[in-house]
């Protein structure tokens, strides 16, 4: 008869942390992995080690222009709590904290290390001071979103110092920060890929001279560029997208000539909606200079004329999708020439050019049945590098 009486009963309860830990990230409906912390406190500890990201609600920033905004009070005591309780995150959003102060973001000194995304936008409270927070409690940072914050250049190089591997920033809406930071972003961060500054009013583009061949996306709408600026913006020879929509007039006809002057031979997405400005020498320049290029919006471009038109046509041999939506000085000659040329081109954004026949469009559609006429504007969609 075989003696049972060292046998030990087991359970699930008994095992060890690693394989509990296994078993919750293995869970995929959202409720067990909510109900797994309510089993008992140890198994509570295991949830809250394996969180990785957290996230909060705002209405405010999903719907900043409603007059039903509404806002969140995380304070300091909130979010020490928080992070307290899940010290493991990699991603953090605390977008619409609207009242969240700068030493709200002191636990990130215990509890930071392993953060890789931060998201801050429409934080008001948050001074360069709370920058300088994030600086050293985040060395890790990959990415981070400031859009709205009232940062300036100082939380700006304070970030740069201590963040070297950031690859992402949102800086739109940022009215003080100006190009003294972004050249501290691009000299201390080597990796960087994506820079978003659109209504930065303060920024010419002279800080990313120099900048790493990582950065391949960059939205600039509205910004203050200049000639010079334009130059430092594609240096760094890695541009795929780039957004310079409704740039200020200080760019005269030909200043934007300097994205076709060999180094952005890489660029696949060029905004220039609302560049009204924009002449034939900055077209033929951009259409010989990026061979690459994928999709094109001259949208209420009216200064390009047939030179520029026939340029477009004769180069962009990759061209899939192109937008001349309200351009004045698109005539039927013009529109021949997209035609005749423009092999690749898949859709055609046109309506309400004025000196256009509906003659030149039926033959447009005749010759090149293959090609998609829409008459809505639809902006151009960059690649997989924005940030949420």
């Amino acid at each position: 008869m075989e003696d049972h009486s060292n046998d030990v009963l087991t359970s699930v309860m008994h095992l060890p942390d690693d394989c509990l830990t296994i078993i919750f990230q293995w869970l995929d409906s959202s409720t067990d992995r909510e109900s797994f912390g309510l089993t008992c406190r140890h198994w509570c500890n295991i949830q809250n080690m394996s969180r990785r990201s957290l996230q909060f609600q705002s209405s405010f920033t999903h719907n900043l222009a409603s007059s039903s905004q509404t806002s969140l009070r995380i304070d300091s005591y909130h979010l020490h709590k928080l992070l307290t309780r899940f010290q493991h995150l990699h991603y953090l959003s605390l977008s619409g904290c609207t009242e969240l102060p700068d030493l709200g973001l002191t636990p990130l000194h215990l509890y930071g290390s392993k953060l890789l995304s931060l998201h801050l936008d429409c934080c008001f409270g948050l001074t360069d001071n709370g920058l300088s927070l994030v600086a050293t409690g985040c060395p890790s940072l990959m990415v981070i979103n400031l859009s709205r914050c009232n940062i300036t250049d100082v939380g700006l190089e304070a970030l740069a110092n201590g963040c070297p591997a950031l690859k992402q920033i949102n800086l739109s809406y940022c009215p003080l920060v100006s190009d003294s930071g972004l050249r501290a972003l691009s000299q201390a961060c080597h990796q960087l890929q994506t820079v978003k500054m659109s209504c930065c009013r303060e920024i010419n583009g002279i800080g990313l001279t120099g900048c790493s061949p990582t950065l391949a996306y960059i939205d600039a709408e509205s910004c203050n560029l200049e000639t010079k600026g334009i130059m430092g913006i594609v240096s760094g020879g890695g541009l795929e997208y780039l957004n310079v929509s409704g740039i200020s007039c200080s760019i005269h006809e030909d200043g934007l000539a300097a994205i076709g002057s060999g180094f952005a031979t890489r660029l696949k997405i060029l905004n220039l909606r609302m560049c009204r400005t924009v002449g034939d020498h900055s077209i033929m320049a951009i259409a010989k200079g990026c061979p690459l290029l994928q999709e094109w919006n001259l949208a209420l471009c009216h200064s390009v004329m047939i030179s520029g038109w026939k340029s477009i046509g004769s180069n962009c041999k990759k061209l899939e999708k192109l937008h001349v939506n309200r351009c004045r000085n698109l005539s039927d000659h013009g529109l021949q020439a997209l035609r005749e040329g423009c092999k690749r081109l898949s859709v055609l954004y046109i309506s309400k050019c004025c000196r256009l026949s509906s003659t030149a469009i039926e033959l447009f559609k005749l010759y090149r049945g293959n090609v998609e006429i829409r008459e809505e504007e639809i902006m151009c969609v960059g690649p997989d590098w924005t940030i949420r």
